[in-house]
């Protein structure tokens, strides 16, 4: 194949992407936004799945690799009652087969198996226009463009290729998140790092609730699950991190201060993430010379699998590509057919599962779903 592949975003999509076509000898150049590859901190932890995420870095060649940043003993879960009592604690016992790592190590790993210069740092996309004939112009923020014969967006919810396939826009799905971490937990915060235990904690209720993630070096990372408007969000000032803190945990009166701990004593600033969806069965009509993966393409209600999706689309468009080197549209038209179902299925669970954490059946109907039994009325 000699057709250029430009990718739009260096996430774990766009450069799972740029990893196979790399060993298929397809050339490829990603621009991302961000002025260098530690412009800031990439989120925390991420279960990498089997059916998704590990065949995604078999294909990129990468799966020892992978292997060597597993945290073990991360796999196990705990849910508590809002009162603190302990309602699921699963010990890791090797046998879940979605091991955890930390999202920043994985994209380190994905940008070391890359030839120097494949990533374009510090290039904003400020507009993209068809040219005729599959060729597209990416126009950039500080002026400059660049023509392709295959443009890949790989650029997230607010992706700047999307409207050139479709129309569609994210809305809010009614809630968002608040994040921030506790250090050196089991010295300086030892109750919340025993609520917490060994991997991850949910602690839920109807609309609301803590998840909590043990990383590296007694580092707890925290979500703040909120269902409220934006407006609701929107009259509190993050900028204050003091007075953010007090008002969102207040929203917990009443819940074990070892779970209110997870918020009002936060060893970094609350940073608010509001969290948006594009229609369940987002598709578009084949345009010649384009195409969309990951988030950009089926952005969902948070489920664990966003991460593991978008490095399965790289994966897999990387795989069509190679399979028909002389064919640009039949392999786009290969990958999206299949793209489309798979993202939607997912995209239906995540609703489920959503459903389960935060419905009004919660934390009872998450302990339903991890113990696999359905409670008596």
């Amino acid at each position: 194949m000699t057709t250029h592949v430009t990718i739009i975003g260096a996430g774990l999509g766009g450069l799972t992407l740029a990893r196979v076509l790399h060993l298929h000898g397809i050339p490829a150049t990603v621009y991302e936004a961000e002025v260098s590859p530690t412009a800031r901190t990439q989120g925390g932890m991420l279960d990498i799945h089997e059916g998704s995420g590990q065949p995604a870095l078999r294909a990129a060649g990468l799966i020892d690799e992978f292997r060597g940043l597993v945290l073990e003993g991360r796999q196990a879960i705990r849910v508590l009652d809002p009162d603190g009592t302990v309602l699921v604690d699963h010990a890791d016992d090797g046998t879940r087969g979605n091991p955890e790592v930390l999202r920043g190590e994985l994209r380190q790993m994905l940008l070391d198996s890359l030839p120097a210069g494949t990533v374009r740092w510090g290039h904003k996309v400020s507009g993209t226009r068809a040219l005729g004939a599959g060729r597209h112009e990416v126009t950039f923020a500080d002026g400059s463009t660049v023509s392709t014969g295959l443009l890949v967006g790989a650029d997230g919810a607010w992706s700047r290729v999307r409207p050139l396939l479709s129309r569609a826009a994210p809305e809010y799905i009614g809630m968002s998140y608040v994040e921030t971490c506790l250090f050196d937990a089991d010295t300086r915060h030892p109750a919340s790092a025993k609520a917490v235990g060994s991997g991850s904690l949910f602690a839920v209720a109807p609309g609301k609730g803590f998840l909590a993630h043990r990383e590296r070096a007694g580092t707890l990372h925290v979500y703040v699950m909120l269902a409220r408007p934006r407006d609701w969000f929107a009259a509190i000032d993050f900028a204050d991190s003091a007075a953010a803190t007090v008002r969102i945990a207040q929203e917990f009166d009443g819940w074990a201060p070892e779970l209110t701990a997870l918020i009002a004593d936060g060893d970094a600033a609350p940073v608010l993430r509001s969290l948006y969806a594009l229609p369940i069965e987002h598709r578009w009509e084949r345009q010649p010379g384009v195409t969309l993966l990951g988030d950009a393409a089926h952005l969902s209600l948070p489920n664990g699998e966003g991460a593991n999706l978008a490095m399965y689309d790289g994966a897999e468009l990387g795989r069509a590509l190679a399979a028909h080197p002389e064919d640009v549209e039949a392999a786009l038209t290969e990958y999206e057919q299949a793209m489309f179902p798979r993202s939607a299925a997912a995209a239906a669970e995540g609703i489920q599962v959503h459903e389960m954490f935060y419905g009004a059946g919660a934390p009872h109907s998450l302990v339903d779903m991890l113990t696999g039994h359905e409670r008596t009325p």
